[in-house]
């Protein structure tokens, strides 16, 4: 009992048990999995016990800046893209048999789709860059 007491302190307060590890981001600290805008920027520990990025080189940290930004983007035109394809869907279900609402119904899905994996290979590649670039 007092071991996961300690376990549980030391998630909250890591800080107090040690040093912090800013190595990577801590889970569950963005809202709907978007990153926070200092994502590829190298991270060290602040006061408080959590992780901050250092003085920002205008410069040097202007393109890790600028990836965490279109990664933000990627996403959130991801999360339209499932929203297009539930509307889509929907226009499906209620075309009630009209070929006309049908094959545009049919088209849209197709083209969200297409837009989806476009997605999926933007937030990968600017990922990859972003982790080769920064930190």
């Amino acid at each position: 009992m007092i071991t996961l007491l300690l376990a549980k302190i030391s998630f909250i307060i890591p800080s107090f048990f040690g040093a912090v590890d800013c190595s990577a981001d801590p889970p569950g600290t963005s809202f709907l999995s978007i990153p926070h805008w200092w994502k590829y920027l190298p991270l060290e520990p602040d006061g408080a016990g959590g992780c901050a990025p250092h003085a920002i080189n205008l410069p040097d940290d202007l393109w890790a800046i600028g990836l965490a930004i279109i990664d933000i983007m990627v996403r959130l035109a991801g999360i339209a893209v499932v929203f297009f394809i539930i509307y889509a869907s929907i226009s499906y279900i209620i075309s009630q048999g009209n070929a006309e609402k049908t094959t545009a119904a049919r088209k849209r899905i197709t083209n969200s789709l297409i837009g989806l994996g476009v997605v999926l290979v933007a937030s990968v590649f600017v990922a990859f860059i972003g982790n080769t670039i920064g930190k």
